[in-house]
């Protein structure tokens, strides 16, 4: 499957790629692990020639230099920027000692926007995704104020990244009855090391027709294929993030145990179980190398056989919070009693089975 055979993102008429390009990456300012410009050109053009149309960033990427690397590379090229889906988001505080500097709010929101598309050099966005949750703003002003900002033809499409399922919920409902721009995707962290998304939010996404947009879905490249038991590892982000744990090593070496069977890369296993998932999941590849994206790519050419999928589901299996316990075979033995509906299997609660009494 190449970059240039699209997915609809969400319950939209937005077409994208099977892989985002993240670039959170691009700029080697301090506090990051960062490329300098003309590397962040080459991943960019080279993600472009592959047929890729989904760019990804976030105002606050590099103190704002990823959306100006960004900006200053399509505009020297005519045309291009109007065939990307460029995507951004807002809710960081670029201001310190600002308190309406960022969040969720109005009028942080509008110019939040405002320095965004100055930097893109555009005078839209595809797709505004709400970075994390403002518990200090009505979901219902967030909702609205991005409702008009589509209307102003300034935003075309929205999103959630971060924000609790039960505010995302609330937030769609209302955004729907109200007849405002509902979501039509959730940038979550997921991954063959971070399946805590789910518990609740995979299962809203797929309710509701919403894309999931998986950011790290190699978990700060510990499912790239690097990382080996007792071995250094050349990896800037290892300084930010250490190394993976002892029960991370196990799924890692499952992960190249199942790329060693297919001759490929573990990142390309990462990546193609992602994609295999229920529902449409766009993972976003971050490159701070063009040899990483090169490589990532790889994961569109990989298909899963169940055998695969299982044994990476049983040993990737998350400890999810409650109630998800209930909810699963649980809830299947004393919802169905031992029959099979929608093609899943259910136990009998045991002490019906113990006795034909009922009163």
């Amino acid at each position: 499957m190449p970059l240039d055979h699209y997915v609809t993102l969400g319950r939209s008429g937005l077409r994208v790629s099977p892989f985002a390009l993240g670039a959170m990456t691009f700029g080697e300012d301090p506090g990051g692990a960062g490329c300098d410009v003309e590397e962040s050109e080459r991943i960019l053009g080279a993600y472009l020639d592959h047929g890729g149309n989904f760019v990804d960033t976030a105002n606050f990427y590099t103190n704002g230099h990823s959306e100006k690397i960004l900006g200053d590379y399509f505009a020297t090229r005519p045309g291009r920027r109007d065939r990307v889906v460029l995507a951004s988001k807002f809710f960081a505080n670029m201001f310190p000692g600002d308190p309406n500097g960022g969040g969720a709010g109005r009028g942080s929101i509008v110019h939040q926007l405002h320095d965004t598309l100055r930097r893109l050099r555009t005078d839209y966005l595809d797709v505004y995704w709400l970075h994390n949750w403002d518990r200090n703003t009505p979901v219902e002003e967030t909702m609205r104020t991005l409702d008009d900002l589509v209307r102003a033809g300034k935003v075309r499409y929205v999103g959630f990244s971060n924000t609790p399922a039960w505010v995302t919920a609330q937030a769609q409902t209302t955004a729907l009855l109200r007849g405002w721009t509902p979501l039509i995707a959730l940038q979550v962290e997921y991954s063959l090391l971070a399946r805590t998304a789910e518990a609740e939010l995979a299962p809203l996404a797929l309710d509701q027709g919403l894309a999931l947009v998986p950011w790290s879905p190699l978990k700060n490249g510990f499912l790239s294929g690097k990382y080996r038991r007792g071995a250094a590892v050349d990896s800037a982000r290892a300084a930010f993030v250490g190394g993976p744990s002892e029960d991370e090593y196990e799924v890692i070496d499952s992960v190249r145990a199942v790329a060693d069977s297919l001759g490929t890369s573990s990142a390309a296993v990462a990546l193609a179980w992602l994609r295999a998932r229920p529902g449409t999941v766009v993972p976003i590849l971050g490159a701070r190398r063009l040899a990483h994206l090169e490589d990532n790519l790889a994961g569109l050419d990989v298909t899963l056989d169940p055998t695969h999928l299982r044994a990476l589901d049983e040993v990737s299996a998350p400890t999810l919070p409650y109630p998800a316990a209930l909810n699963g075979p649980v809830r299947a033995m004393l919802q169905f009693a031992g029959t099979t509906v929608d093609g899943e299997p259910s136990t009998t609660y045991p002490p019906l089975a113990q006795s034909d009494t009922r009163y």
